[in-house]
């Protein structure tokens, strides 16, 4: 337990925490814009919410198949190559959208944002547990909090910036334009990195675990030795559950309340980005209370608080169908609730599953970042909502969340027993 603050992270790792911190922003940013390109392409292209949601479904694969080869990658190269070849790849993707844009086909655009997937994959295996093992083993979650903190201010501004651009006077404008700005940033950081200088953390407990590693036949590889470790499988299948639940309800966040009628789709990009402002800062203040409190119970209140919120999202929405009063925002409030409540749990479930793995840490990140392949849900999300309308699909998060809870009350409860 944490009876004192402690500093996120000592001053010789000051400017490799900064650099890499700044990459949370980036794939924040690219994730972000996804929940807003739904409706563009819906307009644009006059598909249904189903096929909309292959947007996440090619996104998020990306995610999966890239994984693995993204942490053999970074086991061989370490940390720092493995940024720059994933900022290589979230540029070439981005530029794509140019030519990919003339086409102008779902295809066409699908296979950008898989390239763009690939290098966000490299990306956060490399940068999520590099951010964790800067400073002390102590304070692992509220770090990554602070940075994931960023990934937050990405998220929030990615609807408002790109949202207004595309939904201008009722119209969609050509998408290509804010990728390629975004390639040209992308870029430039990709240079920034391959000129600095980021120290590849090894601590005792890591080159002990790796010279074990390294000791064993190849009848049993790092990934099958992180099969046997039972609390790992579950924070995995905890952060797929989470990631579920998350990107099911951005992405569903326009069609949703545009759907109801309660917000035009401009709008409705607007107030996402506010939301996730409250998700940035649901991070920002999560960071600073695991300086005081454990993370296993903070983690454990923020859940509960999911479902709470979520159960009101269902309840509210049946309860105010057709109201023309400031009630029909009620469901509204519940969601902006929700944002707050799970700010923290991404790195919170991140931090706690590779908790000491060791010589394993970087085979375990590459496992964890699959779990965004949880927003291929969303085509599910979007199949009940064509067939059940736009209520029900929330049981989906529901579930999900009800997972996340369930472990967070397992970690919570071994906590107290230590």
């Amino acid at each position: 337990m944490i009876h004192q603050r402690e500093t996120l992270t000592s001053k010789h790792f000051i400017v490799p925490f900064t650099l890499v911190t700044s990459l949370f922003f980036l794939w924040g940013f690219a994730r972000a814009i996804l929940d807003v390109l739904n409706q563009h392409f819906r307009e644009s292209l006059n598909i249904s919410i189903a096929e909309s949601a292959l947007i996440q479904v090619t996104t998020y694969m990306g995610y999966f198949l890239m994984a693995i080869p993204a942490g053999l990658f970074i086991n061989r190269f370490g940390y720092k190559r493995g940024v720059v070849f994933g900022l290589v790849l979230y540029a070439l993707g981005a530029f794509l959208f140019l030519p990919c844009g003339r086409m102008g086909t779902l295809g066409a655009f699908l296979v950008c944002l898989f390239v763009i997937a690939c290098g966000l994959a490299l990306l956060e295996t490399s940068a999520n547990p590099y951010a964790a093992q800067l400073g002390a083993k102590e304070t692992a979650a509220s770090r990554l909090n602070f940075a994931q903190s960023f990934n937050g201010l990405g998220s929030c501004l990615a609807p408002v910036i790109v949202g207004s651009f595309l939904f201008a006077n009722g119209q969609s404008a050509d998408i290509s334009i804010p990728y390629v700005i975004m390639g040209v940033v992308v870029v430039i950081v990709a240079i920034v990195f391959s000129f600095s200088r980021l120290p590849e953390i090894r601590s005792e407990e890591s080159a002990e675990a790796e010279t074990a590693l390294k000791a064993e036949t190849a009848v049993r590889s790092p990934y099958a030795k992180l099969l046997r470790n039972k609390m790992f499988v579950f924070g995995a299948c905890a952060l797929l559950a989470y990631e579920v639940a998350e990107i099911s309800i951005n992405s569903y966040f326009v069609l949703f309340t545009t759907g109801v009628e309660m917000l035009t789709a401009g709008n409705a990009s607007i107030i996402l980005g506010f939301a996730l402002m409250f998700f940035m800062a649901g991070r920002f203040v999560g960071s600073w209370v695991m300086q005081y409190m454990t993370a296993e119970k903070a983690l454990y209140i923020c859940t509960t608080g999911s479902l709470f919120s979520i159960v009101g999202v269902i309840v509210s929405a049946y309860a105010v169908q057709g109201a023309d009063s400031w009630l029909k925002y009620l469901p509204l409030c519940f969601l902006l609730l929700n944002y707050v409540c799970e700010a923290i749990m991404f790195p919170t479930i991140f931090s706690l599953a590779i908790k000491g793995l060791g010589g394993l840490t970087k085979s375990a990140s590459s496992v964890l970042m699959m779990a965004p392949v949880g927003g291929c849900v969303f085509l599910l999300v979007g199949y009940v909502a064509d067939v059940a309308g736009y209520i029900v699909p929330f049981v989906i998060p529901l579930l999900a969340f009800a997972v996340v809870w369930c472990y967070a009350r397992t970690q919570y409860k071994e906590s107290i027993a230590d």
